[in-house]
């Protein structure tokens, strides 16, 4: 962390909580980002755009489940074992059932429509993302005020490092499939240059220098044509839609 270039990161060192939170919001912003590129690139769509684009909404589909499969099988577990405290994220894992039918409604629309990409209908596509687009936004913007509100159960004799535990559990969670089919719908959909001043351009996602170009400019090189949709460029500022 820059301390020099953002002070604000010796206030958030001390606080695993709002750091978390910070990091999680980062991350559900790229989630809304991504359905808005979606919703309003459909209609605009050339034919010829279609393959490609099924593929975009797809891997955002995908970026989704992955990233709630794993809050649920990895990161809520480990706090309940942390602050002691079974079934505290109960109410986070009901949210998610609020929008799981109809984002499955989207993402079997797109697989039958993969199958034949002439007969991609926008309108369709709106209409299912419509269906679910509220409960999955409240729960986006809910989750990490949750995520803060666990700060109560560290104390100086149990201190919980909340950070350090969603990098741990996050880590085991990451696979080549991923990698190459996913994550640069979560990377080029995150703002990370104006959000909260610029502070986690350089710190989140956890990786930089040479590593954090071949993430964010070398893998998206494969499926080149589905990347093209996405709201942000490699350098974390929004970019103008491509359609």
């Amino acid at each position: 962390m820059n301390k020099d270039k953002h002070p604000e990161l010796i206030i958030l060192q001390d606080d695993p909580f709002a750091r978390e939170a910070s990091h999680m919001t980062l991350s559900h912003n790229s989630l809304i980002r991504g359905f808005n590129s979606i919703y309003q690139q459909a209609p605009r769509l050339a034919s010829s755009d279609n393959k490609d684009f099924i593929g975009y909404s797809l891997a955002w589909f995908n970026c989704v489940e992955k990233h709630h499969l794993y809050e649920e099988t990895l990161f809520f577990p480990a706090i309940e074992q942390a602050t002691g405290v079974k079934g505290i994220m109960d109410g986070e894992k009901d949210e998610h059932a609020t929008f799981h039918d109809g984002i499955e409604d989207f993402k079997k629309y797109l697989l039958r429509a993969s199958q034949r990409d002439s007969e991609f209908s926008a309108q369709r596509l709106l209409q299912i993302m419509d269906s679910f687009s509220e409960p999955l936004l409240e729960h986006l913007k809910s989750e990490p005020q949750s995520l803060l509100a666990l700060k109560r159960f560290s104390t100086p004799e149990k201190p919980i490092d909340l950070a350090a535990m969603a990098l741990e559990v996050g880590k085991k969670s990451t696979t080549a499939g991923f990698v190459f089919n996913t994550l640069p719908i979560f990377l080029l959909n995150m703002e990370t240059v104006k959000f909260e001043n610029g502070i986690w351009h350089d710190v989140f996602p956890p990786f930089g220098g040479a590593l954090k170009w071949v993430m964010t400019t070398g893998v998206p090189v494969f499926h080149r044509g589905w990347w093209r949709f996405a709201s942000c460029g490699p350098d974390g500022k929004l970019k103008r839609l491509a359609v």
